[in-house]
Parts: structure tokens; C-alpha cells; sequence
């Protein structure tokens, strides 16, 4: 069988329930949703660290936090380290990546095992963006996500030869601040509907959850925006004012990607490379949309942890594919890898995807999925630190809380603080049953399987957990 060619399109903050083929109630995303109608999707699919640079890492290296290293915002990739792309350069791939890199730039940090790469600089801006090359920093015209899919195209233009290739397409949207092109500025101007959740009272929950700078109502200012609230506006009313305009843009941001994601299928449809290209559509992981009434990511909640994953490759996959085991951003590396007939480098974690979907059926891992989020944010969302494992039907959370303090200030700790969730019962996450006398059993059984998934992938246990029962 021929090698496939292979795109990842990358964005940053997309939330599947802001794509229509994951049932959103709020925009639609039709040329997203061509790939999940002519190859799969998958509804179980999450990020092991639920923040931007990370979760790159993670998709690059197939490796969780811990071992690339790249555990914050703030601890750039070792981009030596082998990844995906340099096993499929040293196996005849000709390679590149364009767009949001975000994990550090200099020698040592800068994209490595590609052909090309064009990369915006940090976090990018929307409007006349910066990139950076091999050739040096230039600012170009236009708008972020129009650009970053000219430039990835004109490299494939570029190539001459039957060799086959690798280019990763990485958006800047829908990132904060949520600036829209000029051409959908008037999209997304109705009503939206308020999530079920919006009200959540947080009765239940931890203190290092209450303590979360992430409120819309309180956290979201002119600058997000774009204006001033209008006057004499009740607390409940500039909230939902708040919401609107947030939504408005943010959805907006959207439609460029959704467009852009048309241009590439539409391209590779033109050249007769469609059905032998995995295709794969992705975010680097889940954000809030008003749900809890939060805006951003960071917790280990559903909405922020589960990533969008649309996948197509018609010579091997099925059309209409839906895989609802548990997968991971651990797994891009091993499922590309697979399907190019790459070998995975022995530090790679994870497992390749391919065989679940050729075969038609959906894989958990025994213990469920193990998560962790490192960053000690205390002085801009203060989401505290916490691990935890998810499987099926139980979400089991350890915020260990040591080290919070603004800078300079002396840090100081607050108890570790455990949350449970019965995801049968309660999918919202409205009630934390970690103290109900009637998980005992629960808590004792995922405690034990928390330390095994964490031990599994090579992490260890914060040393203010209690002991096991």
C-alpha cells in the first residue's frame, strides 16, 4: 500500500461543542464536519495536560508532560527530542510545519525535523501577523488564519517528486483575544443559548476549585471585549451582555478556521490526494464556553479536557467511523507513525489508533486515563495544580495545593482537596462525591487506579497525598 501523505490541522481553544459534528447548539462547521462524515470521530478523546503548550508537546512527542519536559507556558521543548515528524523525515517524509508553534523559540527551541517551517512568534497575533523562519522574522499582511493555510499550501505547490509528505497546519484561533476577520464580523449577532450550567453555585466543590479567577462575569474585561459594558446594567444582566459578546467572537474566530479547513480538503480533493491522506482535525485542548459560567481550560473537567479528534483516511478508514473509547493526545504520534508503517521511537507513549478503527471498535485503557496539570497559577486564573485518573464513568481529582502565592510574596499551602464525579449520574459535574459515604468503595477503588495509571506512564504521586487506604 502506498505511504499516505498526512495533514494535522491544529487550533488552540476549540471545543468540540463548538463543532457541528459533536452536536453544537451554537454554530455550525460544515467543512470540519466533512472530515468526521468521510472518516471518524472521536467523542472520548482528551488532553493529559489541559494548557496550549503542553498539550503541542504531548501531540509531537507522544510522551505526557513529565517526559518532554514541557510541563508549563513557561518550560520551552528540548525540540532534539524525537518526535513524529523526525521519524517520518528519517524514513523518506518530506515535512513542514507552519503556524502557532508556542513552545519556545532560540537554538534548541525552535521547530527541528522539518523541511520548512514558518512559525507565528509566541502567541501570534491575528491581524498582520509576525512569522518567524529559518530565513529570519518578517511581518506579513493579512489575517492569521488565512495566512497560515497560504503559506502551508504554497509549500505543497512547492513540491516536485513522488516522495510522500507531512505538513502541520497549526491555528492561532481561537485563541484569546477572539479577533475575528473582517468578513465575519456580523456572523453570530442572535441570541446565543446560555449553557445549562451557567448558574452553577459550585456548592459542592473544592476550595481550589471555587478560588478559579475564571469567571465571565468577573473575569472578563474591555480588553476581551472590545467595548465597555453598556451603563446601569444589573449584575445578571452585564453577565449575560459579557457572555454574548464573548461568544460572538470566539465563534467568529471559528468560521475562519472552518473555512480554512475547507481550503485544504478542497485542495487535496483537486490533486486526487484526498482518499490517500490522513486527514486529521484537532484542538490542543478543550475550553469553557460558559459552562460553570467559566471561560478558559486548566481543570480537569470535561469541558476543558476533551479535545476535539475528526480523522480521515478513506483507503483504511470507514466513512461515518465514531469511536467512543478513551484516547488521548498521547496517541497522535503512534497513530501517524502507524499509518505511514513508521516505527515508534521506545520513549513514546501511548498507543497507535489505527487498528481500533480499521478493525471497528472502540479501545479503552484498563485504568482509564491519567491526568495532570502542573502549572501553580495563582496570579492570573488560579487554577491550583492537581492530577487525577478518568475512566468510563468516574473522574477522580487530587488538587495537592502546595506552593500557591502571588510572586514575591512567599508561597503558602492550602489541605489537599480530593473531587469524585459519577459520570453516569451526574455528566454535568455538578456534584462532587468524594466525602458521600456511598463512594467509599469508589474512592478507595480509583485512588488505587489513579496510582497505577500514574505509575504506568512513569509519573509519581505529590508527596502530601495521603497514604493509600
Amino acid at each position: 500500500m502506498t505511504r499516505p501523505n498526512i495533514v494535522v490541522i491544529l487550533t488552540d481553544d476549540h471545543a468540540a461543542h463548538a463543532i457541528g459534528a459533536y452536536g453544537s447548539l451554537v454554530n455550525e462547521t460544515p467543512r470540519i464536519d466533512e472530515i468526521a462524515a468521510r472518516g471518524a470521530r472521536f467523542d472520548s478523546c482528551f488532553a493529559t495536560n489541559s494548557l496550549c503548550s503542553p498539550s503541542r508537546a504531548s501531540i509531537l512527542t507522544g510522551t505526557y508532560s513529565h517526559v518532554n519536559g514541557v510541563t508549563t507556558l513557561v518550560t520551552p521543548i528540548d525540540a532534539r527530542q524525537p518526535t513524529f515528524v523526525s521519524r517520518l523525515k528519517d524514513a523518506g517524509y518530506r515535512t513542514a510545519m507552519v503556524g502557532k508553534w508556542h513552545m519556545g523559540d532560540g537554538p534548541g527551541h525552535d521547530p527541528e525535523g522539518f523541511d520548512y517551517w514558518d512559525v507565528l512568534i509566541e502567541q501570534g497575533e491575528y491581524h498582520d501577523p509576525r512569522f518567524l523562519s529559518a530565513d529570519g522574522l518578517r511581518q506579513v499582511e493579512g489575517y492569521a488564519t488565512d495566512l497560515i493555510t497560504d503559506l502551508a499550501l504554497a509549500w505543497l505547490d512547492s513540491l516536485d517528486g513522488d516522495d510522500p509528505w507531512c505538513v502541520l497546519v497549526w491555528h492561532k484561533a481561537p485563541h484569546r483575544p477572539w479577533q475575528p476577520a473582517e468578513r465575519h464580523a456580523d456572523l453570530y449577532s442572535d441570541p446565543i443559548p446560555l449553557p445549562t450550567t451557567w448558574n452553577d453555585d459550585y456548592a459542592t466543590r473544592t476550595s481550589s476549585a471555587r478560588r478559579a479567577a475564571m469567571r465571565i462575569a468577573e473575569h472578563l474585561n474591555a480588553e476581551d471585549l472590545k467595548q465597555q459594558p453598556p451603563p446601569g446594567l444589573s449584575y445578571e444582566d452585564e453577565s449575560l451582555w459579557k457572555y454574548q459578546r464573548y461568544m460572538e467572537d470566539y465563534l467568529r474566530c471559528v468560521a475562519s478556521v472552518d473555512e480554512n479547513v475547507g481550503r485544504v480538503v478542497d485542495w487535496l480533493r483537486d490533486r486526487g490526494e484526498f482518499d490517500r491522506t490522513l486527514l486529521m482535525y484537532a484542538s490542543d485542548q478543550g475550553f469553557f464556553l460558559g459552562e460553570h459560567g467559566w471561560f478558559d481550560k486548566r481543570f480537569m473537567y470535561e469541558e476543558s479536557i476533551r479535545m476535539p479528534l475528526v480523522m480521515s483516511y478513506p483507503e483504511r478508514i470507514p466513512a461515518g467511523t465514531v469511536h467512543d473509547g478513551i484516547v488521548t493526545n498521547v496517541d497522535f504520534a503512534q497513530t501517524i507513525l502507524d499509518a505511514a508503517g513508521v516505527e515508534a521511537h521506545p520513549r513514546m507513549q501511548g498507543r497507535s489508533l489505527l487498528p481500533d478503527l480499521v478493525a471497528g471498535r472502540a479501545t479503552d485503557p484498563e485504568d482509564g486515563f491519567y491526568y495532570r496539570y502542573w502549572e501553580h497559577d495563582d496570579a492570573f486564573h488560579k487554577a491550583p495544580a492537581h492530577y487525577g485518573v478518568r475512566t468510563r464513568r468516574h473522574k477522580l481529582i487530587y488538587f495537592y495545593n502546595d506552593g500557591m502565592g502571588l510572586p514575591g510574596t512567599g508561597a503558602f499551602t492550602y489541605p489537599g482537596e480530593w473531587e469524585l464525579y459519577d459520570l453516569e449520574a451526574d455528566p454535568d459535574e455538578l456534584r462532587n462525591v468524594a466525602a458521600d459515604p456511598a463512594y467509599a468503595d469508589v474512592l478507595a477503588d480509583l485512588r488505587h487506579r489513579l496510582r497505577r495509571a500514574q505509575l504506568a506512564v512513569g509519573d509519581r504521586p505529590h508527596e502530601g497525598e495521603p497514604a493509600l487506604p
